[in-house]
């Protein structure tokens, strides 16, 4: 096997995680025939099939199953000798992986990339974008550094820093303003929008409305929280939304905004990494930039009103409670 080369298993890692020549072949940045004729050549060095290949995806073979963690297991390793050359810097420089849950990304991720890109020249930033467990899987796997979500992950693994806390909002069509807020009794009985199955989200407003055992068929889902917030404008039923979302998403949209009373729904915001990453001090350092960044944004936003969407605080004006982020 001496022609087996550590190019070779990348792409190997990359058709095995995307079922698809063509979809590989752009998160290697390479052309189609390009990784198949390395494919085809790894299969010959190992005298072997690694796929079985079909119209429209290619599946691994029981040789490829075999094969596949221990090839993850040897790109972990290698990723790792090269953070343990980076960790011997004080401040981190090169690739940075970091991950972001999709009710986060859209409104700290501007501030958090330009504020990095400030402090710690010479970084190389790549983000990606998804639900929890995937994250936490491409953690496991060594295809990500740092993921922003929501806390707690409970992952043994992963080490677990928390960032901050916010709480989350009523958004009611506009006509609402006014009216009393409801509790959480209330709101079982309210057409109650919220995010499909797989958001942390979701489980989360689940949770603080006590619907564990609701029926999927009683709720409406949405890809976004865009999407719920233009759904209750449109007058079809209501959802909640973290603050940091309000100034973004009621900017076009005929609603209303409405805190409930204490003790207020909330979630924890936090940054997770491999307890084994040889990065983590420096990592840390990063966790502090996006602490920091999310404050900067909150007291932005407490300063601009929004113009777009009326606001009302259990049942007071805007002006006589705090008013959200």
């Amino acid at each position: 096997m001496t022609n087996l080369t550590l190019k070779q298993l990348r792409y190997f890692e990359a058709l095995a995680r995307h079922s698809h020549f063509g979809r590989a072949a752009d998160a290697c940045a390479i052309s189609q025939p390009a990784i198949s004729v390395q494919i085809r050549e790894l299969e010959e060095t190992l005298g072997s099939e690694l796929f079985e290949r079909g119209p429209r995806q290619v599946r691994l073979t029981n040789f490829g199953e075999a094969f596949a963690p221990r090839v993850r297991d040897i790109l972990r390793s290698v990723d790792e000798l090269t953070d343990l050359a980076r960790a011997s810097r004080d401040h981190l420089v090169g690739r940075l992986r970091i991950g972001v849950i999709p009710t986060i990304a859209p409104y700290l991720l501007p501030a958090i990339i330009g504020n990095l890109a400030r402090i710690h020249d010479g970084l190389d930033i790549h983000v990606r974008e998804t639900q929890t467990q995937k994250l936490i899987q491409e953690l496991a796997d060594g295809r990500l550094d740092a993921a922003i979500v929501a806390l707690p992950v409970s992952e043994p693994s992963l080490t677990e820093i928390m960032l901050f806390t916010e709480d989350f909002v009523l958004v009611r069509p506009g006509e609402d303003e006014g009216k009393p807020v409801p509790n959480r009794e209330m709101l079982r009985e309210m057409r109650l929008l919220l995010l499909e199955e797989g958001h942390c989200f979701r489980d989360q407003a689940l949770s603080f409305c006590n619907m564990h055992s609701v029926r999927p068929r009683e709720l409406l889902d949405g890809s976004s929280l865009s999407t719920l917030v233009q759904m209750v404008g449109a007058g079809v039923g209501v959802t909640l939304i973290p603050e940091m979302a309000v100034p973004v998403e009621t900017r076009s949209a005929s609603v209303s905004i409405a805190r409930f009373a204490d003790p207020q729904p909330s979630r924890t915001i936090g940054m997770i990494w491999r307890k084994t990453s040889p990065i983590a001090r420096q990592l840390l350092q990063i966790a502090d930039v996006v602490r920091n960044s999310a404050e900067t944004t909150r007291l932005q936003h407490n300063k601009k009103p929004l113009p777009s969407a009326r606001r009302s605080m259990g049942g007071r004006s805007a002006g006589s409670g705090r008013s959200p982020t």
